[in-house]
Order: C-alpha cells, then structure tokens, then sequence
C-alpha cells in the first residue's frame, strides 16, 4: 500500500505512539483529577507531561496554557465561539476549512455576528504577502473583533504569512487564531512568533498521535467564554466552570489513551529538525508536480511548493472515479472537496473537486513515480 493521505490522518503510527496508547490502556484505572489513589494520580501526571511538551513545542510559556480538545476541530469551535459577543465582525481567508467556517457562518445566519473573507491569492503564483496583509486593512472594520485563518491550506501547498497577520492583528487590536491543522508537525508552529492568541492543533496528523485529541494553544492573557460545561475535576460546589486554564475548557473526562499516544508524539517531535521534514517535502513534491504537469489535461491546484499538500484534476476523469481506481492499485488519496468549500471556490476546481496527494516521512520519490505512473495509465 501507499498511503498520500497524511493531511488527513497520518499512517503509519510510530511504534512509540502506539506503545504509549497500550501502556495507559494497561496501567491507567482513574481519571486525573478525579481521586487520591496511585493511578488517578499517574494519569495527572502524564496529563502535565504531555502539556509541558506541547508548551515547548508551540511557544507557550506555561503547560496550563495547553488546552486539551477532541481534535482541532473542537480547540477552532472553542477559540472561535467563545471569543465572539453579538454585534462582532470576523475576519477569515478564503482558504478555510469547515472547522473555521462552519462556526462563523451559523453565528452570522443566527444574527448574532457578521464575517469578510479576506482574500489569499492562492492561484496566483506572483501573489506577495503584501498583498495578502493589503487586503485585510481594506476589510477591517470598527467592530471587527477575530481574524481566524489557516497556517497552511488543506487542499493547495499555499501557506499563509501568520507572523505578519498576527502581527497587524495586534496593532488593530483584533484577537487573532491560526488554524495549524497542516502546519503542527511539518513546520515552525509558535504561538508567541504568531503573534496569535490562540493555536489550534490535531493529535493525529503532523504529530503522528491518535485521533480522539487536540490541542488549544492560549495566550496567557486571552480568556475564552467555555462552550462546554460540565465536570472539571475541580470547583464541583461552583456551578460556573473554573475561572483558570486549563480547567475552564476541560469539562468532561479525557482521552487519557489518546494524550499517552500524544504526548510520544510530541517527543519525537521535540527532536525532529524541520528543515530536513521540509527538504524531504519538498522533494516529493517537485518530483510529482514535474511529472504530473506533463500530463494531457491536468491541472495543478497550486505551481510552486509551500506547504506538504498536492492537489490536481483532470479534464478525462473526475478526481472520485480517479480516486477508486488508484485505490485498486494499493494508493490511498483523498478526492472530492476536503471540507473546504471555500478553498475550492477561490482555486476554481470542477465540480467533481480535486484530488489531494499528501506526504509524510515514510513516502518516497519511487512512490511518487509509481503514482505518476499510475496516473497515465488510468487516464490514457
């Protein structure tokens, strides 16, 4: 099998990962938080060292500004919703992923917000930052309150200029969340280099964790309003959730088995030297693209390698037929449009999508080739 789908989920999981799952599966009978007793105890323990990796890995200065989620889509729902009042104004590019848009879009039809979308240029291969930061002034309004964009896009190698964003976010005094579903793993991801009030980060994809667990990076002065409720582990006569991070976001039990995994995860990471990640990258990206653009009837989403994502389609074959039949061939790609109806309007896909191919550190130039190749032969 060759498995491009890392932007979904990566595959295969490091043996360590997949040890750590099983030993807190073994070991842990409590909860953290929840009793006195040795294991309940093990299980605070391992909670405080897998937000103290993540602290050092995404440029928090302290473990309880790392907020423990079911995914990144929860950590975006709570970064995006428990920072807006009625009346605010948002801010989102024209790349976003569901996970940001869907939130914002059912504020603004409840009446209770308005958003803009800012514009990214990801199809145009002489676009600058510049450009990107000149259309976000021309947006701003008196009342706009949150700007949310992606780190780097799901569907095109495009990754947007955060630092700058941020960085003119903060001279607007406008709170500002990065979406680093692509980025956590595969390049710099820092919250204080961002400029950002907020990162939000999946388990299970650059950090090569298990689904069932995310990550909510916050300033330490940012104060979200809790979109859950519930148990804590602490406060319980208080029936307001906890004024202080993490437990204010934390209603319910965690994934203990999910954060072992995670917590393996982010050590390899610690150690983990990006520019041979983005070397390795960057070459699988180039050999395909070369190969692909001499393709009759392709279409590459983006020219030029930024992020670790590759997206095309063809006039001959729709990207969910074409999909079907590189998976009888053992290749594992996502077709269609990858929860990001936005992104797909702005890069001007057909109607049936395209196909994403996405690389992690196990695939290599000989797979890109047979892929390449697998290509023509169902195409001609």
């Amino acid at each position: 099998m060759i498995y491009f789908d890392h932007a979904a989920t990566s595959f295969p999981k490091p043996s360590a990962v997949v040890d750590g799952v099983c030993e807190c599966l073994k070991i842990c009978a409590g909860n953290a938080g929840r009793g006195a007793y040795r294991s309940s105890l093990q299980a605070a323990e391992l909670l405080y060292d897998c937000r103290s990796e993540a602290a050092k890995a995404f440029g928090a200065d302290l473990p309880e500004q790392v907020v423990f989620t079911a995914g990144a889509t929860a950590a975006l729902n709570q970064a995006i919703c428990g920072s807006l009042r009625n009346g605010d104004h948002v801010l989102l590019s024209d790349l976003e992923h569901n996970a940001v848009f869907r939130p914002v879009w059912k504020l603004a039809k409840e009446g209770k917000i308005t958003y803009t979308v800012f514009p990214t240029f990801a199809a145009d291969p002489t676009a600058t930052p510049e450009m990107i930061l000149n259309g976000i002034r021309e947006r701003i309004r008196p009342n706009t309150k949150l700007l949310v964009c992606t780190h780097a896009s799901n569907v095109c190698s495009a990754v947007l200029p955060v630092a700058k964003i941020g960085a003119l976010c903060r001279r607007y005094g406008i709170r500002f969340v990065v979406d680093a579903a692509q980025s956590a793993g595969h390049m710099p991801t820092d919250l204080k280099a961002f400029s950002a009030n907020a990162v939000c980060i999946p388990g299970h994809k650059g950090l090569c964790g298990p689904q069932g667990v995310g990550l909510l990076i916050l300033d330490k002065d940012t104060v979200l309003e809790p979109i859950l409720q519930g148990g804590s582990g602490v406060g319980s006569l208080n029936p307001e959730m906890p004024e202080d991070p993490p437990e204010r976001y934390e209603a319910g039990t965690l994934p203990l088995p999910a954060i072992a995994g995670l917590r393996e995860g982010l050590k390899l990471f610690r150690v983990r030297s990006f520019a041979s990640v983005r070397l390795h990258e960057k070459l699988l990206w180039e050999s395909l693209a070369d190969e692909l653009q001499t393709v009759p009837g392709i279409t590459v989403a983006a020219q030029h390698f930024s992020g670790s994502v590759f997206s095309f389609w063809s006039d001959r074959l729709g990207s969910e037929p074409l999909a079907a039949e590189l998976d009888k061939r053992g290749i594992c790609v996502r077709a269609g449009f990858h929860c990001a109806a936005l992104a797909h309007k702005t890069l001007g896909t057909p109607p049936g999508g395209a196909l994403r191919v996405s690389f992690g550190d196990e695939n290599t130039l000989e797979q890109t080739h047979i892929f390449a190749n697998a290509v023509r032969e169902i195409l001609f």
